[in-house]
């Protein structure tokens, strides 16, 4: 279990390692061209179920720590399915990789 750590000292919010490569890939992109945008996902159910977002710019101090020390392999697919809620007004939602289960999302602070 990764997490993406935002802010200093920020806001934590862990994910599997496979799930938080594929955010890094489309946050980086996003950001790297200069977008500012909202991501969003749902909460598991460990800490009470809900829904949460944050909002990203290229000045934000974003940290990724991977629990496993593989790097995953790419699903295109999943890859675009997420940037295409991130070009969206709504902004980058967080789903599932397509054909899976869940990836529990569990944000602490």
């Amino acid at each position: 279990m990764g997490t993406l750590q935002y802010g200093n000292p920020g806001i934590v919010v862990s994910f599997d390692d496979r799930a938080l490569l594929h955010l890094q890939i489309v946050i980086t992109a996003k950001l790297r061209r200069g977008e500012s945008f909202l991501f969003s996902w749902t909460d598991s159910v460990e800490i009470g179920s809900g829904r949460s977002s944050m909002w990203l710019d290229p000045s934000s101090t974003l940290f990724y720590r991977f629990f496993g020390s593989r790097v995953p392999s790419v699903n295109r697919e999943w890859i675009d399915a997420l940037m295409l809620t991130a070009n969206s007004g709504t902004g980058l939602l967080f789903t599932e990789e397509p054909g899976t289960g869940s990836h529990g999302v569990r944000p602490r602070s």
